[in-house]
């Protein structure tokens, strides 16, 4: 839900910047909420959403501790949006409150996107929360995340097998080093020296 909420407070805030760029707020502001917009969302969905459909299906704590990473990095960027510092491609409270006073209208408009961006600061820290209490609750820990991460990645029969081949090839490699470099080598004739 939380991904979702996000998306379309990106996309009601393009619409805000839009409206604000039009009564006169700058193009900087649309051009970087289109940024905020096309960038965020995708990243939003494989740096958070994925880690964590992953660690609650297979009961990973290092996917857990990358969607604690980087969930807590975008609930601090929320914020940020929240405030909305001119400039930035946000309609938060401070570009809000300091259009009212050139034009009610499209400050009202922008005070959309701001209460959209309030609700995704609130709703994203109270997820972080909540899945926080859940992993505690399970037995997570930062060591069991470590231990993963050590252990897991040769555990896959994948990663073996590349390093195996990886291995094999350097070995072979090693044992003849006159048949690689013979071909290589140019010949001269008695005459070109």
């Amino acid at each position: 839900m939380c991904f979702t909420v996000h998306a379309i407070t990106l996309a009601v805030n393009l619409v805000g910047c839009f409206v604000w760029m039009l009564g006169g707020g700058g193009v900087t502001n649309f051009g970087m909420a289109i940024i905020w917009l096309i960038l965020f969302t995708p990243c939003s969905y494989v740096c958070w959403f994925r880690p964590i459909y992953k660690a609650f299906k297979t009961d990973s704590s290092f996917n857990f501790m990358a969607f604690f990473f980087v969930f807590m990095a975008q609930v601090g960027i929320s914020i940020i949006q929240c405030i909305g510092i001119p400039g930035w491609g946000n309609c938060g409270w401070l570009a809000t409150i300091s259009f009212f006073s050139y034009n009610l209208w499209i400050a009202l408009l922008m005070l959309i996107p701001t209460l959209f961006f309030t609700a995704t600061a609130t709703l994203s820290f109270i997820a972080l929360t909540k899945v926080h209490n859940f992993y505690r609750g399970s037995g997570g820990s930062i060591g069991k995340a470590q231990e993963e991460w050590t252990t897991g990645a040769w555990k896959n029969p994948h990663v073996q097998q590349a390093a195996q081949q990886a291995a094999m090839g350097a070995a072979t490699g090693a044992m003849m080093p006159d048949q690689q470099y013979s071909s290589n080598t140019p010949q001269y004739n008695d005459n070109q020296m």
